[in-house]
């Protein structure tokens, strides 16, 4: 791993060598740093194009943190709010036999038997994760038939818990939505799913990509601020 000192930030970077022409750098979304250079690029030539790019790779960092979702430490209690589709509830724990949890008025009720924290976040998660696989389908879908008219479509969309992440795009074209993303506003989501969409025509963040999010979403930026400073 190569260290380069851009003012008082550290930048880490692996560099790698291969049969091409020009130096290539790409910042991935867990904010490591790939670049790529010629074989018979020296060291010092390297080093002074990485640091002719240092603003746009610290940039394109701040840009993947902000997708980095903000998880606050519950005490799982009665009493205490929690979130779904960007909606505020008070969460209420019900002694039950049946453990389930559902939304009523401004409640989201628990009932269980073991009314410990641990079983609590437990039962709380698996609700989440089951609204999540329904409301993205529901939410996803007339998105997917927008992007038909660029001959492009995600071959699954799948539900995971990512530390870093509220939305991923494979390179074969697979959506991954993290189920936290459940708890922030119906048009948070309508953003993620967008924006993950427009990676299956423009892998990275390129001006090609913010047109065409632009074209899809004209006031995507006011739901990413939103996406970034909820439940914070």
């Amino acid at each position: 791993m190569k260290k380069l000192k851009y003012g008082s930030q550290i930048i880490e970077f692996e560099l790698r060598y291969s049969d091409r022409k020009t130096l290539g750098i790409t910042v991935n979304p867990d904010l490591s740093v790939l670049v790529k250079a010629p074989i018979d690029a020296s060291k010092e030539k390297i080093f002074e194009k990485v640091e002719k790019r240092a603003s746009w790779i610290l940039e394109q960092k701040r840009y993947f943190l902000s997708f980095e979702p903000r998880r606050k430490d519950y005490l799982y209690k009665s009493g205490e709010s929690h979130y779904y589709l960007g909606r505020q509830y008070l969460l209420k724990i019900e002694q039950g036999k049946e453990e389930k949890v559902l939304y009523s008025g401004r409640y989201l009720v628990v009932k269980t038997q073991n009314k410990s924290r641990e079983n609590i976040k437990k039962l709380l998660d698996a609700w989440y994760k089951e609204r999540a696989e329904i409301k993205f389908a529901e939410i996803a879908e007339p998105l997917i038939e927008q992007f038909k008219e660029y001959k492009v479509a995600p071959k699954n969309i799948y539900i995971r818990q990512m530390k870093l992440r509220w939305g991923s795009c494979s390179a074969n074209g697979n959506i991954i939505l993290n189920p936290e993303l459940i708890k922030a506003p119906k048009a948070c989501i309508e953003y993620v799913i967008n924006h993950e969409l427009c990676h299956l025509l423009h892998r990275n963040h390129t001006k090609a990509f913010f047109a065409l999010q632009s074209r899809v979403m004209p006031d995507w930026e006011k739901w990413k601020n939103k996406l970034e400073n909820f439940m914070a």
